[in-house]
């Protein structure tokens, strides 16, 4: 089936959408020691705030998702945008830790926002076309923050103000926002651009999702904990594990994150012939195989070995489970896929957490059996995307 110039354009502008949301936060990962010092706040004072900027997240995904599907993508995906440009430029112009706190909530809000909106829009994107397409606009937003790393660190270099940066940051991401809303599509899009390329195709109704977007936001939650697992300790764990040194640790997250970007960019082919299932199920049991040999490894080439192959299990899933809950009901879309996105997202910032309490009664890579557990439930769990076929009506004989 020949894909419609619509969908292109629309499929364009949502690697946009993905990228300056990537961008954006990674702008601001970059530049937290400066913000930090230039507030003057203590390392547990900028947690706390932390953990306001990930609250405001979350409230930003449940205003979002009911919302999309009221509004539109069109309004609100290019609204989420903005508000994440104009939120990225606060952090830089704080001078106490009230005004870094009211930055960050309104820079987490719009992230909350523009996450719901970005993820709903690219499962309508997704159905006007033949295979599937959402691992590869996450593994942009990979890309997004790994541009920010290399553009914030040769800004730090040349000595150019936190504040001029995060300002420059966020008006490019109001611009292209700006930009590319006028190629988003609606769900109501969708069918006349199905019918003009492939009339014979069979439009699926589905069933009401029941159960089945908890179970699928647990899934998105046991996978994203283990991801937050890698975000915050791979490195320390090679430091204080294996005894590294700091550069020679960074590898370790280098590892993981490289291998899950690479990772995104192959699972859309392979679930196109395998399934979604088959991508969590056996993703899921690589990344337990994974994380178990980066934490019993005794050598840091094996330890490494287990960190990639932690990112390539991981890679593919939450885009699957993301697709599903968004296809569960097209009416309310963005509102499903509001809560599966709000679990997994509770559940990154949990696990860092998580590891942290556990690391006062045990050893640091003993507490790594937490998310090969939960990856190990992942892989029994995932045939919930397998689609059920539907009963079919018996003749009734006179």
């Amino acid at each position: 089936m020949t894909v419609p110039p619509r969908p292109r354009a629309a499929r364009f502008a949502t690697f946009m959408f993905f990228g300056l949301n990537g961008f954006a936060m990674g702008m601001w990962v970059v530049h937290i020691p400066n913000v930090e010092r230039a507030t003057g706040i203590s390392h547990s004072t900028l947690g706390a705030l932390l953990l306001v900027l990930g609250g405001a997240a979350f409230a930003g995904m449940q205003v979002a998702g009911p919302l999309v599907d009221r509004l539109g993508h069109r309004r609100l995906v290019p609204a989420g945008g903005i508000l994440v440009g104009l939120g990225v430029c606060g952090p830089g112009f704080a001078n106490s830790w009230w005004a870094l706190g009211l930055s960050l909530i309104f820079f987490g809000f719009g992230n909350g926002a523009i996450d719901v909106g970005m993820n709903s829009h690219a499962v309508v994107v997704e159905r006007a076309y033949p295979r599937p397409i959402m691992a590869a606009f996450h593994a942009v937003w990979s890309i997004g923050g790994a541009i920010a790393a290399v553009i914030g660190a040769a800004t730090l270099k040349a000595g150019v103000p936190t504040g001029v940066t995060l300002t420059g940051a966020g008006l490019l991401c109001v611009l292209l926002s700006v930009l590319s809303a006028r190629f988003l599509m609606e769900p109501a899009d969708v069918p006349a651009v199905v019918a003009s390329s492939d009339a014979s195709e069979p439009v699926v109704t589905r069933r009401p999702p029941g159960r089945t977007v908890w179970l699928l936001g647990l899934l998105a939650l046991a996978l994203m904990l283990s991801e937050g697992v890698a975000n915050d300790w791979a490195a320390l764990h090679m430091e204080k594990v294996l005894g590294t040194s700091a550069s020679t640790a960074a590898l370790a997250y280098g590892a993981f994150a490289v291998a899950m970007t690479t990772g995104r960019f192959l699972t859309d082919r392979v679930a196109a012939w395998a399934g979604p299932a088959a991508i969590v199920r056996y993703g899921a049991i690589l990344a337990a195989v994974g994380l178990t040999t980066a934490a019993a490894a005794p050598w840091v080439p094996l330890s490494l070995v287990g960190w990639a192959l932690f990112g390539l299990g991981l890679s593919g899933g939450v885009p699957q489970l993301f697709t599903a809950a968004g296809n569960l009901d097209t009416r309310a879309s963005g509102a499903l896929m509001a809560r599966v996105v709000g679990l997994g997202y509770v559940g990154l910032l949990a696990g860092p957490a998580v590891i942290g309490g556990l690391t006062r009664w045990m050893p640091l890579n003993v507490t790594f059996a937490v998310p090969v557990v939960l990856c190990v439930l992942a892989a029994v769990f995932a045939g919930v995307l397998s689609p059920k076929p539907e009963p079919v009506a018996q003749p009734v004989r006179c």
